[in-house]
């Protein structure tokens, strides 16, 4: 129960008290200290604390720096590759021109107006300042404007369907995405070789794609732009390899459960060796020939296919495949077009 308080007097005072533990009563009494400037609570300094939080980031800071050797777009081995790793490069840089000072002045101002700092100027007041809008509008502006210059000239001049300027005749290859390999067809040599790509060294490569399946997508990230190729469509890509060299090939558009295994090899070699290899691949493989039946087999889906080559492929068997895809569509188009006479549709006229 409580009890009442007697002062010096004797007297009681209407004042009730309740009983409070002593080492409560000493924690309400002790008086509250607030940390020094440059602590946190615990006696740790903000130095510490900041020392503790990089050495745990760093792992994962350093951890893309593990995987450097795969950056394979900025070690381009083609004229096409050069000219997108510039690009790449200049557009970031531009970039980071914002990024940057970004980052660093919010840590300037985290650590500037932090609560322990008693110095810092207060101005809840303000509002505007002429200064801040200048340089928050004008640098992003020169920004933009350089960006868009940039990215109209450079569209423009690696336009994939744009051929290359070379002396050296070039090599014509038609492309076939299947389901999961690809299929790449020779004409001038009548040729083929499924997930292996073989090309000479300085000669501009033409490129015709196309797709017996889905929508697939076409990459050789050293030697340049990706395309996409398209059932019943064809597209064009043109590239050059500058260096002999293995180059990894791959397609960059989910297509199935064997898109992950859809990669080959383009095996860049000097102009004499490609002649020599088209040469033994004629006589050695001259029993292998990619026929219309030969080629409905290798469009039945499979995965982890291996390179294969074959000595001679029936003609036309590219535009069968982009043309595959048309045959409804064609007699449909001439349907309708006969129904359209001189004199109007044929509806038109039978009312």
């Amino acid at each position: 129960m409580p009890t009442p308080i007697i002062d010096a007097s004797g007297k009681g005072s209407d004042i009730v008290s309740l009983q409070v533990p002593q080492h409560r009563l000493t924690a309400l009494l002790r008086p509250h200290r607030r940390p020094s400037p440059g602590r946190l609570r615990g006696g740790v300094t903000i130095a510490e604390r900041i020392s503790a939080v990089g050495r745990a980031a760093l792992p994962f800071l350093l951890l893309p720096l593990a995987s450097c050797n795969q950056l394979v777009l900025l070690d381009p081995k083609g004229a096409i590759g050069e000219q997108e790793k510039d690009l790449i490069l200049i557009a970031s840089g531009l970039m980071l021109l914002v990024v940057i000072p970004v980052m660093v002045l919010t840590l300037v101002f985290a650590w500037r107006y932090r609560a322990g700092n008693t110095t810092a100027r207060y101005s809840p007041t303000w509002s505007h300042s002429t200064k801040i809008e200048i340089v928050v509008w004008t640098i992003p502006i020169l920004i933009v404007a350089t960006l868009a210059v940039l990215i109209w000239r450079t569209t423009h001049a690696l336009d994939p369907y744009r051929p290359l300027a070379s002396e050296v005749p070039p090599i014509n290859v038609e492309v076939v995405a299947l389901d999961w390999k690809w299929l790449f067809i020779y004409p001038d040599y009548g040729i083929a070789t499924v997930n292996s790509l073989t090309v000479p060294v300085g000669a501009p490569i033409n490129f015709r794609l196309t797709s017996a399946s889905m929508m697939n997508s076409f990459f050789i990230p050293q030697l340049g732009s990706q395309i996409y190729a398209m059932a019943g469509m064809q597209t064009k890509l043109h590239l050059i390899a500058d260096a002999p060299g293995t180059y990894a090939g791959r397609s960059s558009a989910f297509s199935g459960p064997g898109f992950s295994d859809m990669r080959f090899d383009t095996v860049a070699v000097p102009r004499a060796e490609f002649e020599t290899w088209v040469q033994s691949a004629r006589t050695a493989f001259a029993t292998k020939v990619l026929d219309d039946a030969t080629y409905r087999a290798l469009a039945r889906p499979s995965v982890k296919a291996p390179p294969t080559l074959y000595g001679r492929v029936e003609p036309g068997l590219f535009d069968g495949i982009a043309d595959a895809f048309m045959a409804g569509r064609m007699s449909t188009l001439a349907f309708n077009e006969a129904l359209c006479t001189v004199d109007g549709p044929l509806s038109r006229r039978l009312n």
